[in-house]
């Protein structure tokens, strides 16, 4: 059965009123919801500028009376930069808050500045996340935990709230094969990324299936993948109405180092988003959500539908078309 996830856009142009944009966020949640979709994300960075960025937790907690039953949560949490006790106490209670719906996207993270700003070195953020979860799940059952590691030290505490389900789902996110042999190991499931070209997620994905093996896990429940998507009425005009908003967004992405490219300079931006983005028609789009689930195994489809940009009456048309999209294919 095939679910979609809505991935709110938290990132603003300078020029932009963000205030302003709030409620057309919450519309934008709510649509969603009435649509069917299964869950609510948005990812998580700081230091941002010329760039805004509403932050990933606050906002979450804020959509959570509009998000009906949708799972949600960050999409990913940089692990790394953050105390793992104080996430375990936060993420319970935005647990508790929503009836036991929340998920925790986790990832290690990737730009310098943060883990300059972080006291934290970017050769750490492997044994910090690692030591991490360990920590969390320790403190989320509510036992006594006791833990002498290099980055976290617990004797014998125990945390003052725990989640809804005594644990809380961690799907781990990864682009590179340590990364997903990790996720197989450590994580409830492994969340493909937006920029993973399919033939890079064949072979990911194979090296996911035979580390759950090595391993002895269980196949997970949710295969998810993280997809620019957005549906118009013909394939030219989902282009004329989107592109430019998602150029925009990959440029700072590229100057942030995520792909190893610099301005974009290595290869152009049309033939970067071949075989990675899905936008067009809803024949086109739901052809590929069926190539994803067929070929890939891809049960949960994570969707960021909006950039800045483009006109709301536009985004709330291209999220219930979707929507009716994800219906066909169940």
């Amino acid at each position: 059965m095939v679910k979609v996830g809505f991935y709110v856009a938290n990132q603003f142009p300078a020029e932009v009123d963000v205030a302003a944009r709030l409620p057309l966020i919450i519309e934008q949640v709510r649509t969603a919801r009435d649509a069917g979709y299964a869950s609510l994300w948005m990812g998580q960075h700081y230091l941002t500028a010329p760039m805004q960025m509403l932050q990933t937790m606050p906002l979450l907690t804020r959509l959570i009376p509009e998000s009906g039953a949708m799972l949600f949560g960050p999409n990913v949490h940089l692990i790394p930069l953050h105390n793992a006790m104080q996430l375990a106490e936060e993420t319970a209670t935005m647990d508790v808050m929503s009836g036991g719906r929340f998920i925790l996207g986790a990832g290690i993270g990737y730009r310098e500045e943060e883990f300059i700003a972080s006291g934290v070195t970017l050769k750490d953020r492997v044994p910090r996340f690692t030591e991490a979860l360990t920590v969390l799940r320790g403190l989320w059952s509510g036992s006594a935990v006791t833990f002498h590691g290099k980055h976290n030290r617990l004797a014998g505490y125990t945390t003052s709230l725990t989640p809804v389900r005594k644990s809380i789902p961690i799907w781990i996110a990864g682009v590179v094969e340590p990364a997903v042999r990790r996720a197989a190991r450590l994580g409830d499931a492994w969340m493909a990324v937006f920029t993973s070209t399919v033939q890079e997620m064949r072979d990911l994905t194979a090296t996911y299936n035979d580390e759950l093996k090595q391993a002895g896990r269980a196949e997970p429940e949710h295969r998810p993948l993280l997809r620019e998507c957005y549906v118009a009425r013909s394939h030219n005009a989902a282009w004329a109405e989107c592109g430019d908003a998602i150029k925009w967004k990959y440029d700072s992405y590229f100057r942030w180092g995520m792909t190893g490219q610099e301005g974009g300079a290595k290869v152009s931006f049309a033939d970067f988003a071949k075989d990675r983005f899905i936008i067009g028609d809803a024949a086109f789009v739901q052809e590929e959500l069926a190539r994803y689930r067929d070929t890939l195994g891809i049960n949960h489809f994570m969707m960021r539908q909006q950039w800045p940009g483009v006109d709301q009456d536009k985004v709330l048309y291209a999220i219930k078309a979707l929507g009716k999209i994800s219906a066909a294919l169940r």
